[in-house]
């Protein structure tokens, strides 16, 4: 029997304070530097140098800090918003030493990132489009892809940016100006779409026709080689189809990795922490290089305090709500850097413990299985504020600079019953396709045997999805013709 039933659910809604905060943890050092700089220059009640004591202007201020009951509820309200796909699945003493740096050592150069922004700009696009352009850039990773759907783009856009726009105009501008930049490609949703890409670059001739039908219509044929469909689907020879293939299998199907490749021996990442060994002991330091210490402008206070002091108060009402807004936004910034601070040293503190035998020795293998999860209930924060942490920070230490969130991995075990980490998996599973025999390549159930015979019990199924992640192609298409 059906029933009808109404059912009321809260919808929690950010605020823009909220939203700021959320930014904030979510940018990396060098954003972060031209942020603050940014907030130096809009807000004049805001200035370098100590904090001051604001206890003799308490009476006159409006109480805007972020109290830590609005901290679990902002965690909360950001768990609702970001438990979708860009939450990956990949524990902690929280209660140590740790310092802020502003000497860590950095190689500066120009990212993938930069290079891509650098062209965008030359384009002539209102200032709306380009905050989404941005935006877009943003979401593409090192091979060259947007691998997120146009949707979840939109909706994070309206999340952070506070800017509502339809996924046909995300389209529009991903199409007609992001696909344009160089690398050719770039910007691309799939294999496909990044191959039709190049093509269409291409001078025209029989061959580049032939090419753009076989990717565009005949694409699966051609991902699983079925030569002989191909051929027949084309009412061409052997020889012509070889050369077509030969042609195609020329173009470039990871056109970020032209730059992001030759770009990371420049050393150009700028680590946000900096972690090292001192006496078989693990020391974590922030990297704060450019930032200064921040106040609340005396000047601006005075004026309130005096402002407020005058009898014909309404006369100067207009002047008293400026200068209260400015001041309230500068004491915002300031305790919001402290807390941003805190939750970055939190959670690196947490990881950097729950992985403390990899950073005392550098072996891969002393990786333990570790998930967003098992940070965020030790140290009380919400899972996507350890996601941001980890998906866009990278830390230095002794055996090189890692993004974060290569620490985080699967847990599974091996004949003896020991756990071990899916990374160390993923190693051997790339260390037998690197050796093996390219005529006849190892198809996923060969490499689940494999590795079972050398102690480690894993299914054909998970083989799959570890070379999936690691974008290694099937059996078939790692065959040499």
């Amino acid at each position: 029997m059906l029933k009808q039933q109404l059912l009321q659910k809260g919808l929690h809604k950010l605020s823009p304070q909220q939203i700021k905060l959320m930014k904030l943890v979510q940018l990396s050092t060098l954003d972060f530097e031209q942020r603050v700089k940014q907030e130096l220059e809009e807000n004049p009640a805001l200035e370098e140098e100590n904090c001051s004591d604001l206890e003799e202007y308490s009476d006159i201020l409006e109480e805007e800090n972020i109290t830590e009951d609005q901290n679990q509820s902002l965690d909360n309200i950001i768990d609702e918003y970001f438990s979708d796909d860009e939450i990956e699945d990949f524990q902690i003493n929280n209660k140590k030493n740790f310092s802020v740096k502003k000497n860590i050592s950095i190689i500066s150069g120009i990212s993938f990132q930069e290079y891509l922004k650098n062209q965008l700009h030359t384009f002539r696009l209102n200032e709306k489009d380009l905050l989404i352009a941005d935006f877009l850039l943003g979401n593409i990773d090192d091979d060259g892809y947007i691998r997120r759907n146009i949707t979840s783009i939109s909706d994070d856009i309206f999340l952070i940016l506070g800017k509502s726009v339809s996924t046909e105009k995300v389209e529009k501008l991903l199409v007609n100006y992001i696909q344009k930049l160089d690398p050719t490609g770039v910007g691309s949703r799939n294999l496909q779409e990044c191959l039709l890409i190049q093509l269409e670059k291409k001078k025209i001739n029989q061959e580049v026709i032939l090419s753009k039908k076989i990717i565009r219509d005949h694409f699966e044929c051609f991902i699983k080689k079925h030569y002989q469909k191909l051929q027949q689907k084309l009412g061409i020879t052997k020889k012509k189809l070889r050369k077509i293939i030969d042609k195609i299998r020329k173009l470039n199907p990871k056109p970020g990795k032209i730059y992001s490749d030759n770009t990371k021996n420049l050393n150009h990442i700028i680590p946000d922490f900096n972690i090292s060994v001192s006496d078989e002991k693990l020391e974590l330091t922030l990297n704060q290089r450019n930032i200064p210490e921040l106040k609340i402008s005396s000047l601006y206070l005075d004026m309130l305090k005096s402002y407020r002091s005058e009898k014909n108060i309404k006369e100067n009402e207009g002047t008293i709500v400026f200068l209260k807004k400015k001041i309230n936004s500068a004491k915002w910034f300031v305790d919001a850097i402290k807390q941003r601070q805190n939750t970055l040293i939190l959670t690196m503190n947490a990881i950097m413990d729950y992985q403390k035998e990899y950073f005392l020795t550098g072996d891969p293998v002393k990786i333990k299985p570790m998930i967003l999860k098992n940070i965020s209930k030790k140290i009380g924060v919400g899972i996507s504020t350890v996601s941001r942490v980890a998906n866009s920070k990278y830390v230095n230490t002794p055996y090189g600079t890692f993004l974060i969130k290569s620490f985080f991995s699967e847990k599974m075990m091996n004949k003896e019953g020991k756990e071990i980490s899916s990374i160390e998996i993923k190693k051997l599973l790339k260390e037998l396709i690197d050796k093996e025999n390219k005529k006849k390549p190892f198809t996923d159930e060969k490499l689940s045997n494999l590795l079972r015979k050398k102690g480690y019990l894993v299914a054909r199924r998970t083989i799959a999805k570890y070379r999936d992640q690691m974008h290694i192609s099937v059996a078939r298409m790692r065959k040499d013709l």
